[in-house]
């Protein structure tokens, strides 16, 4: 039997194994031995389990012996450096934290083990996740696999690079803005920031601002994203966050003659978005509707007047600011340049403070009214596709914007708390992937994976890979 290990989602993986048509030895080995080849291009990898091979046989003799599986039994995955991986090295992008090792592992990890999941390696990011494009003084930078002169994104770009790249089927990431969805556009990657709360940030660095941190799972497939969010949503009696039980769910049920109902929007004055982005949304709203959807072109007025991102940026300057400062003390020639940036940032006065929490209010009242009568929102990921290396500012259908404005889209969903999906639908002119974004309300994960789901079977680019 001819098995492209590489590029099988992780559930056909679990399948293969439980089956008895490959071993998990043969699968962790596969992709061991493509980290050996690809990476070095990539620099997506920065940390290889050594246990992993012998993780890996342990499984199969837990097989072999009748034992009781998980859903991903034997099939390995990969973790971003920011995520505590007990006994493997989990160093923050940064030479402040060279050599650490935790003793124990970050909750959505020890569930994806629970699970039956091998850890296979760790992935590279920004300097303490907080950049969106992933290079720092200690790991470097990583690659794009579709065209390694472009960035691969930030600040989950080492999970999205290697998940694209065949390195991986499966990883976690975290999201603060933009950090799974952002960077799994940039490589034609699936990706899921799900309802704030929803998997537990125990064990995850930075945790400020506490109300913005997301973890997600990162995959090829939206089966297997959802898995992956199955295996760790819930409550773990630590997050204070994490309190929803982990069955509920809001979203629009399957019964019959309920017709879903899908907004979708290129700008609703949010900025400039690139031709190609923008036609690609339109395609992606084009086949909903002849798939059955109800579709229509929405606005939100909301956000004419209350923009997302300045006000994140108002906001997380005083929560943030202060980790940092207390991380580096002593430590300065070690500071990369976001660290550097944020630390000279002014600090935010206590009336814009309190008048970028009213605006996130009055953003999350958008949104509430707008689920009341749709159950699922169609939208830019990024407003262009993934972009040469450090750049500084970009121009974009004719104007010309500060490079913060490539997280205009997603952060809106970090400050709301709404769940929010990734995915490619498209291909710009140079062959790079174009992505669209499906939000959610509250807890609505099932209507926007099913959502997902349609869009991913009439999709004119499923199955394809960068050739790397």
């Amino acid at each position: 039997m001819n098995i492209d290990i590489h590029y099988s989602d992780a559930t056909t993986l679990a399948e293969l194994i439980r089956t008895g048509q490959v071993t998990s030895v043969e699968v962790v080995r596969a992709h061991l031995d493509r980290i050996a080849k690809i990476d070095p291009a990539l620099n997506a990898i920065v940390t290889v389990n050594d246990n992993a091979l012998a993780e890996a046989k342990a499984a199969d003799d837990a097989l072999a012996a009748g034992t009781e599986i998980g859903p991903l039994h034997g099939v390995p995955f990969t973790v971003k450096d920011s995520i505590d991986t007990a006994g493997v090295l989990t160093q923050r992008g940064s030479p402040i934290f060279r050599g650490r090792t935790p003793d124990d592992d970050a909750v959505s990890v020890a569930r994806m083990k629970a699970a039956g999941g091998i850890l296979l390696a760790k992935t590279n990011l920004p300097e303490f996740s907080y950049s969106t494009e992933s290079n720092n003084l200690l790991s470097g930078r990583t690659n794009n696999p579709w065209n390694t002169n472009r960035t691969s994104g930030g600040s989950s770009g080492g999970e999205s690079a290697a998940v694209a790249a065949g390195l991986s089927p499966i990883g976690l990431g975290t999201d603060l803005a933009i950090s799974v969805r952002g960077p799994a556009a940039h490589t034609g990657i699936v990706a899921l920031k799900p309802t704030h709360g929803r998997i537990p940030m125990t064990g995850v660095w930075p945790r400020a601002p506490r109300r913005d941190w997301h973890v997600g799972p990162m995959a090829r497939t939206v089966r297997d994203v959802e898995l992956g969010y199955s295996i760790m949503r819930g409550p773990d009696g630590t997050d204070g966050f994490a309190v929803a039980p982990a069955d509920l769910d809001t979203g629009v049920g399957t019964e019959p003659g309920r017709q879903l109902r899908v907004g979708w929007f290129t700008d609703s004055g949010l900025g400039p978005v690139d031709p190609e982005v923008a036609r690609t949304v339109r395609e992606a709203a084009a086949a909903l509707e002849a798939a059955g959807v109800h579709v229509e072109e929405v606005d939100i007025p909301t956000l004419h007047h209350d923009n997302p991102l300045a006000l994140f940026n108002l906001q997380h300057v005083m929560e943030l600011k202060p980790a940092m400062a207390e991380v580096t003390a002593g430590h300065e020639d070690d500071m990369f340049t976001m660290s550097k940036t944020m630390l000279a940032t002014p600090d935010t006065s206590v009336e814009d403070y309190v008048a970028a929490e009213q605006g996130f209010e009055r953003i999350r009242d958008a949104y509430a009214d707008y689920f009341t009568r749709f159950d699922a929102l169609l939208l830019p990921v990024l407003p262009i596709p993934a972009h040469k290396h450090d750049m500084t500012e970009f121009v974009i259908d004719g104007q010309t914007v500060d490079a913060t404005h490539i997280q205009t889209f997603t952060v809106q969903f970090n400050i709301t708390g709404m769940p929010a999906l990734s995915m490619r639908f498209g291909t710009s002119t140079d062959g790079l992937p174009i992505g669209v974004q499906i939000a959610g309300a509250w807890h609505a994960e099932s209507t926007v994976l099913r959502v997902a789901s349609l869009l991913e079977s009439v999709s004119p680019v499923q199955g394809l890979h960068p050739e790397i």
